[in-house]
């Protein structure tokens, strides 16, 4: 199993607790669990680890039936580990165990599926790619506001279901509750370390925002200057909420071509930073060479330009609501059908033939019953006439869901409902 995701999310400390649970396992011996940091090595030397790994352990060879179990933290740092692992599993006793990998970037240059979920790793059952991201809203109420109600989950494809509209209804004392809790969410993100200093402060620490820039420069462009990173986020910011045009977005962030500025695109993506929106027509197929929009994979990496160099602008809170509700769909979506986040097929949005945009198009998506396409939504953070919003997907699809700020309507084909109700309905 590979289990990807950002830096500070917490991937080390969940390998951790799985060694001292496995440990700790009456039926398991602890000799079976191997536990190696990976960050820094080179091919050679992971081969080596391997190797040794395997003879320190040769006691277990004794115990019939009990492979080891392998936790690879932070592999995704050494070149080529998929093409290693594929040799160890192909050639030696290696291929017998259980393995768990981490890391924190997916690259196109290592073909995880071709050299480790095909073959003998291909019968596996369950998910076989897994991501740790920042909390999604929902975890974050059950952490920070553990006394609001949560609606039940509801399936992307299902948002006006009958069952939906009925727990929405009985959650309609509460939008005040949910618009504050929302608001504080999209102030502080969801790193635990951000979540835990914003409940003991009420702010996140300049220490840990230039933590998460460091991260940030050291996997998209760790040769720049420091403010570099903030000044790249900022100009995601401020067009977060539009297609993009990497050309003039270049020129006017000051990077010397599309091409380097896109390469920096990219290796966010890479590092889980930066989602990617496609242009995509009604039944879910994306647009060959149009324009990507591009969302934050976190709120606090929208308030990094602000905390960290003065004079850069705050994020608005319209933008950081379609922003979070780009995530948790695109969460729901990955999922629902797996890898789809790591191979950039999530979420996307839809032009109608006026020019006029819906912020989330219907895509395709596995079901019970077979395949089915997500309810279009247009993220609005308004506290009034959102009638006058809902035309344009009103008028495209016949029904679909408006996210407001405040407003809880669901008379109309299409219903308005709070940004924060439906992040909770997503998961």
């Amino acid at each position: 199993m590979v289990l990807t995701g950002p830096r500070r999310v917490g991937k080390t400390v969940a390998l951790l607790d799985a060694a001292a649970a496995l440990c700790s396992h009456r039926e398991v011996d602890p000799r079976q669990v191997i536990h190696v940091s990976c960050e820094g090595m080179t091919a050679s030397e992971l081969r080596r680890v391997i190797t040794l790994g395997r003879a320190l352990t040769r006691s277990v060879d004794a115990l019939s039936l009990r492979p080891r179990v392998w936790l690879l933290d932070e592999i995704s740092s050494v070149p080529r580990w998929t093409s290693v692992l594929k040799a160890a599993r192909d050639d030696t006793a290696f291929g017998d165990d259980t393995v768990v990998a981490t890391g924190s970037r997916w690259t196109s240059a290592e073909d995880i599926h071709g050299n480790l979920l095909a073959g003998r790793a291909g019968a596996s059952l369950g998910r076989r790619i897994r991501q740790l991201m920042p909390t999604g809203f929902r975890d974050y109420l059950a952490a920070a506001h553990p006394g609001l109600p949560l609606p039940p989950l509801a399936e992307p494809s299902d948002l006006q279901d009958p069952g939906v509209a009925e727990a929405l209804r009985g959650l309609e004392f509460t939008i005040d509750e949910y618009d504050l809790a929302w608001q504080d969410f999209l102030t502080c993100g969801g790193f635990p370390r951000a979540i835990a200093e914003y409940q003991r402060t009420g702010a996140v620490s300049i220490a840990y925002s230039r933590d998460l820039a460091s991260w940030l420069r050291a996997d998209v462009d760790p040769d720049a200057p420091a403010e570099s990173v903030p000044a790249l986020l900022a100009g995601l910011v401020r067009r977060m909420a539009s297609p993009i045009n990497l050309r003039s977005a270049a020129e006017e962030l000051g990077y010397p071509s599309r091409d380097v500025f896109d390469r920096r695109l990219t290796r966010l993506v890479n590092s889980h930073a930066l989602l990617r929106c496609r242009h995509r027509r009604d039944d879910g197929r994306a647009v060959p060479g149009s324009q990507d929009k591009l969302y934050l994979a976190d709120p606090h990496l929208a308030w990094l330009p602000a905390h960290l160099s003065p004079g850069l602008e705050t994020p608005d809170f319209t933008v950081l609501t379609e922003m979070a509700l780009a995530v948790a769909l695109a969460k729901a979506i990955d999922q629902r059908d797996e890898g789809r986040w790591a191979s950039e097929d999530t979420i996307g949005y839809l032009r109608t033939e006026a020019g006029k945009e819906v912020d989330f198009g219907p895509v395709r998506v596995p079901t019970s019953s077979g395949a089915a396409l997500t309810t279009p939504i247009e993220s609005k953070w308004v506290s009034n006439l959102w009638r006058s919003e809902s035309r344009v997907i009103e008028g495209r699809f016949g029904t679909g869901v408006v996210a407001t700020k405040s407003i809880l309507d669901l008379d109309h084909p299409t219903w308005a409902v709070p940004a924060p109700m439906l992040a909770a309905l997503l998961g």
